[in-house]
């Protein structure tokens, strides 16, 4: 068993590595065609790569990955795509926060777990665009293996025919698997993602889902990969229609606002924030989906 599970680690980070590359050189190229449009006359944005490092309490090697961030582009004013493969041991504390949706009764005196995955989120130049979220993971302890992602999208100007679209391309690719999948995580993302202290959601919705383990892996990763294939379709389907459009100042205004929402769910709500900080990941890597600019009123 323990072999096998070497060979799917090994298949998974190399998807999320790959599936990291094609989103990348897409944002790029996207960056060079914006030829036209109010940011046009900007230099087109390119990622700058960073190792990332992660090191255990005893200080020896416990993963990393890449953090590529681009900053004031034409189409992206930040944009980060993070991959990353960490292992270790859990701490007491993340074992906690992990408990409260996870049997982890298996883990007593094996605390080791192993997890991989990439994480996006971009911010746009042009508030008629809309900000995305989308990530992928497949986390592992000795005892339990399970998926988890999603992907929303996050308008400061929202648009019924945006919203169907984007949610269209999510059920296309959810209905190949599972005809239960969409409605099913559809509703687990409009509860994620909502902002109990501002009593809205971030945004207009997607997918999420978490401790998948169907029991079949092969199934389950299929599904996983194909989250990550519809994030491009769905999300470059809205840029386009929207990145040459002209704007005011009262569409930059409730860019900024909106903004402050999307940075304080991240910083009080978000999962993924939490886990990464209580395991000791790169901290740049784990807040890069802070907005550059934001605001509060």
């Amino acid at each position: 068993m323990t072999e096998i599970f070497d060979t799917r680690k090994t298949q998974a980070s190399t998807w999320f590595r790959t599936l990291r590359d094609d989103i990348v050189a897409a944002f790029e190229g996207l960056e060079d065609t914006q030829t036209t449009g109010p940011f046009a006359d900007l230099p087109a944005g390119r990622f700058e790569v960073t190792e990332t490092k992660r090191t255990s309490d005893d200080g020896s090697d416990a993963g990393g990955g890449l953090m590529s961030v681009m900053r004031g582009g034409r189409v992206f004013e930040k944009v980060g795509v993070n991959v990353s493969t960490v292992y270790g041991k859990l701490g007491e504390r993340a074992q906690k926060a992990m408990a409260a949706r996870k049997d982890l009764s298996g883990m007593a005196g094996d605390p080791r777990f192993w997890a991989s995955g990439i994480s996006l989120v971009a911010h746009m130049q042009n508030p008629r665009t809309p900000a995305v979220h989308m990530n992928t993971r497949m986390f592992w302890t000795p005892h339990a293996w399970w998926f988890g992602g999603g992907s929303d999208l996050n308008p400061c100007i929202e648009l019924e025919e945006d919203t169907a679209f984007f949610h269209g391309i999510l059920q296309e690719y959810c209905d190949k698997h599972d005809a239960d999948y969409y409605p099913r995580f559809k509703a687990w993302a409009d509860e994620y993602f909502f902002v109990p202290h501002r009593g809205r959601a971030r945004g207009v919705g997607g997918i999420f889902y978490d401790d998948l383990n169907t029991g079949d892996w092969d199934a389950d990763f299929a599904f996983t990969q194909d989250v990550g294939r519809a994030f491009l379709p769905a999300f470059l389907g809205v840029t386009e229609k929207h990145r040459n459009e002209s704007w005011t100042e009262a569409d930059k205004e409730a860019q900024l606002v909106h903004r402050g929402l999307y940075a304080e769910y991240n910083l009080v709500y978000d999962r993924g924030t939490k886990f990464g900080l209580e395991t000791g990941h790169d901290a740049n890597a784990v807040l890069m989906s802070l907005p550059p600019l934001a605001k509060w009123i």
